[in-house]
């Protein structure tokens, strides 16, 4: 009986691990629904109830979510994110910018040194939608713009814990940017990134993390 239970336990285990591996490859993205445990049965060579117990192992980490009668889905990346995403959630909103702050700064510094070609034009193509957003005043494009931005910076440090980090910031970010454009976006006060997007493609991290603290200082004062 005890073997028995060991080999289950082995069972388990490496179910949860080929799924877990599965999410944080991006095979099933945040928001998706993943296969039936039948389904998950056949493709994994096991029993349904190993199945449900590594699902049910997943959804307490925080990664899964079984909704009755629509069926399981991804809700975060990994067990690091899941629990990130709740502290930002119970911690004050200035909390999240200070933090906010000192990952925007180590990103464009990291990403000055490790930027690659696909990273440049990328940056330059969302600069320019930022830009462009900002000018015909489209305040929820530009919104999407500018987050979409700051990501990019992130992944372009090459730093994937510090990608899925900053990810976890996006809702805060989305309001601080809502918050400070109102409800004219032509009349709020324009940050501008553009020399910190230069000194990230041109390959110069203290010049990066200098203008991403100025503009993130012009950004706190405003």
């Amino acid at each position: 009986m005890a073997l028995q239970s060991t080999r289950k336990s082995a069972l388990v285990d490496q179910v949860i691990d080929q799924l877990r591996g599965q999410i944080s490859d991006g095979e099933w993205g945040v928001g998706s629904r993943i296969p039936t445990e039948s389904e998950l049965a056949e493709l994994l060579g096991v029993g349904r109830n190993t199945i449900r117990e590594g699902v049910r192992a997943l959804a307490h980490a925080g990664l899964l979510e079984i909704r009755q009668g629509a069926g399981t889905f991804v809700i975060n990346r990994s067990e690091v994110t899941a629990a990130v995403r709740r502290r930002i959630a119970a911690s004050p909103a200035s909390d999240a910018m200070e933090v906010r702050r000192g990952l925007e700064i180590e990103a464009a510094r990291l990403a000055a040194h490790r930027r690659d070609e696909a990273d440049i034009t990328r940056l330059r193509i969302l600069l320019a939608e930022r830009e462009a957003t900002h000018a015909v005043g489209d305040t929820e494009a530009f919104i999407a713009a500018d987050v979409a931005l700051h990501q990019a910076v992130a992944e372009a440090s090459h730093n994937k814990l510090l990608a899925e980090l900053y990810a976890e910031l996006a809702d805060s970010l989305s309001e601080t940017v809502r918050a400070g454009a109102g409800d004219n976006l032509a009349e709020a006060p324009h940050i501008d990134h553009t020399r910190a997007i230069e000194a990230i493609i041109g390959g110069d991290p203290e010049l990066a993390a200098a203008e991403t603290t100025a503009y993130l200082r012009e950004l706190i004062e405003d």
